[in-house]
């Protein structure tokens, strides 16, 4: 199975519909998603809270049919594809203020709340994906998070048993790396950044990150 995620910045057109399937994943995790674009071939999740009049915070796109589960926050969108759950999220950022969805004083706190609130959805699933826009890298400087909303990022992705392989790819901008992720259980075969660009010119102040599994006994295909 191919896996990618991409934060689409809101934008729709065919230059990002086009970029999108030349990528031929089998899932997408995306975030900032336009209300008023699709992507043909795929079934796509209703998506979770609005974030502002013309976006979603998260969608999930699949080529196979899948069931929409309940969003386990008001930034994560869930899904279950082929017995696998799929789980699409934004993370605050160092700078996204304490307004809904966020929840807390200081950025620290807007990520621990925010973790508290996905843990017991992510932990009761049997075989999962998790990814979409972290804002934080898991190594390196940090540039969009915190420190301590790593740590905490970190220690619960050892406490689901799920590997990153997104983790030491580059991020657009030099000598950072990316805060866009896919994690997992299984083992994959490669992990990909793709530019995000049109003949020069930006789709999305993201790049896009691609995950191919390999491992054919746990869910993920």
């Amino acid at each position: 199975m191919r896996i990618g995620t991409w934060n689409m910045e809101g934008r729709r057109g065919s230059a990002q519909t086009a970029f999108l399937e030349a990528q031929d994943c089998d899932v997408w995790l995306l975030t900032e998603v336009n209300n008023r674009w699709s992507l043909p071939g795929y079934h796509m999740s209703a998506g979770s809270a609005a974030m502002g009049t013309d976006k979603r915070w998260a969608v999930i796109a699949s080529r196979l049919t899948m069931d929409e589960l309940p969003s386990p926050h008001e930034a994560s969108s869930a899904a279950r594809v082929a017995g696998v759950t799929f789980v699409a999220s934004i993370l605050p950022w160092r700078s996204c203020g304490s307004s809904d969805p966020w929840r807390g004083e200081d950025h620290a706190t807007r990520m621990a709340n925010t973790l508290y609130e996905l843990t017991p959805f992510l932990r009761a699933q049997s075989n999962l994906v998790w990814g979409g826009d972290w804002n934080h890298a898991l190594a390196g400087r940090e540039y969009a998070g915190s420190a301590a909303g790593r740590r905490d990022l970190m220690t619960l992705i050892g406490e689901l048993g799920l590997r990153v392989p997104t983790a030491d790819l580059p991020h657009r901008l030099p000598s950072l790396l990316s805060i866009d992720h896919v994690a997992l259980r299984g083992p994959w075969s490669q992990a990909h950044r793709v530019i995000a660009t049109d003949n020069g010119v930006r789709l999305s102040d993201h790049d896009l990150y691609v995950v191919d599994t390999t491992d054919r006994d746990d869910g993920v295909r």
